[in-house]
């Protein structure tokens, strides 16, 4: 199964936590892609920008698993769920996205992200991934739901490429 993740970071050294996160999920699925970086304004209280991605992993475990690894790994780079204000500063978040063609209902779990069509900081490095993947629930293409999110309302640029761990 071919699944959409979202890198989101904005303290320390943002680009060494994606780069260790995507290194980490390359040892344990395939890593098929990396989209580039792409900087973004806030949302919630003051604090830095972030630093956002997308990675395409194929993995032949289930999506409780692969979340659990994503967890595990932003805990590594020094998040704290509990202890963090909501939308607030931190070093590594990774969501699942999609899992093209799939709908996940689950008290651990929803795909596609609930959030997903509404940020255009996920939707334009998705985008820039997989294309022509459709919403499943909303029948567009990420590229096309990017495009319905204000420019204005959330500011984002391509910074830089993701930085060297074997993305294609």
């Amino acid at each position: 199964m071919r699944v959409l993740l979202g890198l989101g970071g904005n303290l320390g050294n943002v680009p060494a936590a994606f780069a260790a996160a995507a290194g980490a999920l390359a040892g344990r699925f395939r890593l098929l892609g990396c989209s580039g970086l792409w900087r973004t304004a806030p949302i919630g209280p003051p604090q830095p920008e972030f630093l956002n991605a997308a990675l395409l992993v194929e993995a032949d475990v289930d999506l409780l698993r692969i979340l659990a690894i994503c967890q595990h790994l932003e805990v590594a780079a020094g998040r704290s769920r509990g202890a963090e204000e909501r939308f607030g500063p931190r070093a590594l978040d990774i969501d699942l996205l999609l899992a093209r063609d799939l709908v996940v209902e689950s008290a651990a779990l929803t795909l596609p992200h609930p959030r997903l069509a509404e940020r255009r900081f996920v939707l334009l490095p998705a985008g820039e991934l997989v294309p022509d993947w459709v919403h499943p629930r909303l029948h567009r293409t990420l590229p096309d739901l990017a495009a319905t999110v204000a420019a204005a309302d959330q500011p984002c640029r391509r910074a830089e490429p993701f930085p060297p761990v074997g993305c294609r």
